[in-house]
């Protein structure tokens, strides 16, 4: 297969061809490794990679995704025998001693990964710039960041070096690089799968894990092949009465839809996203749905929701630097970490336990708030973001002066619309209906659904996919255009 080929191709078709015999996983895994080669210096997405003979694939003889190529992030996954480095110096070298919870549904999935992609620092950060990896670059124009925290992964997908790569969410970090590649980016609801066993909730619940990926489809196959639970399960979310990737292909029937242009943090949207999300709310209307603008409240200002997170984030943080350092014997300092994630160490560790309590009281209190709203509409619709990707070489100017709490409200005020619906747990997509109208730069619109609703996200998705197709657009830098 050429290069050319398998980039017209998204998951799903790829995994047809392999169970029709037209191509073998290995053939597969080669064109993806020829990608990689040519695009990657450009972009810096993909950090290390295999041979398909170590992609550790289980014996799976057919499903939607036996066969394709496929990249993990640089958190949160293990794969045994290979290294887990979190984007940081402290961590520089580790290697994962057994598979995690979910690397085991990727390997039964059939999936064939082949390498790992970039992450900032700890996933702290809403751009993939780390000290250790170096800068991600966006497929769309290079000069530009490609989001966070999963930006290796959405970066590597927009170019076409695999059609599905894995990403975490827990403030964004699915969704804000999605929007900023054109891609589909789908939060699951807490406790749709695992991030066992060495991790629990991440983050008191906010953090999940799935993908990115170029079509609809390949997102809920994977949901399909990850979601379930393990033994000692913090959260369990019961199973969805049909599969997911059955979902797209549904009518999701007349939907009323709320609409949030601002968000809360009382700033304004940029103008052109604004008029890109109001677009997105006339085709809606065109398909038959209701729209109503709505301006749903949190249940507490924002400033402490961002105290709330920066809590609950640094004293988190705070476990994870420590147990890394005792582990490589190294020190806790500038030259292990970067200022912002040095100063959210320090700041988790003066946290006070009464702190902790207090912020996952607050977590309640906003995930009541944001559960009250479905009860008014069905989805909520808001821009992903409501500016441009920044520069490289900008998002973290400053941060050698800031306190945790100044850098966790530099990281939310760049990212306000995505947080709520980790703290509620509930589902989120970005979806890549939009363009500049000057650049041809992405925009990705969020829709929130009620806890446990993926389908009615699902549906939806596949209904605007129809209507407004994105697949067939392509970024400056694109693997399918250097095919020898």
């Amino acid at each position: 297969m050429k290069l050319s080929e398998y980039t017209e191709y998204d998951a799903i078709g790829l995994a047809e061809l392999v169970a029709n015999g037209d191509v073998t996983t290995a053939e597969l895994a080669e064109v993806a490794r020829e990608a990689i080669t040519l695009v990657n210096s450009d972009i810096n997405a993909v950090i290390e990679s295999w041979p398909a003979s170590d992609s550790g694939a289980g014996a799976c003889q057919g499903g939607p995704l036996a066969g394709v190529p496929f990249l993990i992030k640089d958190l949160a996954v293990s794969m045994q025998g290979k290294k887990l480095e979190l984007g940081s110096r402290l961590a520089k070298g580790v290697v994962a001693t057994e598979d995690s919870w979910l690397m085991s549904r990727f390997r039964a999935a059939g999936l064939i990964t082949i390498g790992r992609t970039a992450t900032p620092e700890m996933a702290f950060s809403t751009t993939t710039e780390s000290t250790l990896q170096g800068a991600t670059r966006n497929p769309w124009l290079p000069e530009s960041s490609a989001g966070g925290s999963s930006g290796g992964a959405a970066a590597a997908v927009a170019a076409g070096l695999v059609p599905l790569a894995h990403a975490t969410d827990a403030a964004g970090s699915i969704r804000v690089p999605a929007a900023y590649n054109g891609l589909f980016g789908l939060k699951p609801t807490r406790g749709r799968s695992s991030n066992g066993p060495s991790l629990d909730e991440v983050f008191a619940g906010f953090g999940v894990q799935l993908g990115v990926s170029r079509s609809v489809r390949d997102s809920a196959a994977l949901l399909d092949a990850i979601q379930g639970h393990a033994a000692g399960e913090p959260y369990i979310t019961p199973a969805p009465a049909r599969s997911f990737l059955s979902e797209v292909s549904r009518e999701p029937g007349k939907l009323k839809i709320g609409l949030m242009l601002d968000p809360w943090n009382g700033e304004r949207t940029d103008p052109v996203i604004a008029a890109a999300t109001s677009s997105t709310a006339s085709l809606l209307e065109a398909l038959g749905h209701t729209v109503v603008e709505l301006q749903p409240t949190l249940g507490a200002s924002w400033d402490a929701f961002v105290q709330m997170n920066a809590t609950i984030w640094t004293a988190t943080l705070v476990g994870w630097i420590e147990g890394l350092a005792a582990t490589t014997g190294r020190p806790i300092d500038n030259t292990t970490l970067e200022p912002a994630t040095l100063a959210c160490f320090q700041y988790g560790k003066e946290e006070k336990a009464s702190s902790f309590a207090a912020a996952l009281a607050m977590r309640n209190q906003v995930t009541r708030s944001v559960g009250a709203w479905f009860e008014e509409v069905d989805l909520l619709l808001t821009p992903t973001l409501p500016q441009m990707a920044p520069a490289i070489g900008t998002y973290d100017v400053g941060a050698e002066s800031m306190t945790g709490l100044e850098w966790t409200q530099r990281v939310f005020r760049h990212s306000p619309f995505t947080p709520p619906f980790n703290v509620s747990g509930v589902p989120a997509m970005s979806v890549p209906l939009e363009v500049h109208p000057s650049t041809g730069l992405p925009i990705g619109m969020q829709f929130a659904a009620g806890f446990g609703r993926e389908d009615t996200l699902l549906r939806l998705a596949g209904q605007l996919e129809e209507a407004r197709p994105w697949i067939d657009r392509r970024p400056m830098l694109w693997a399918g255009s250097r095919s020898k």
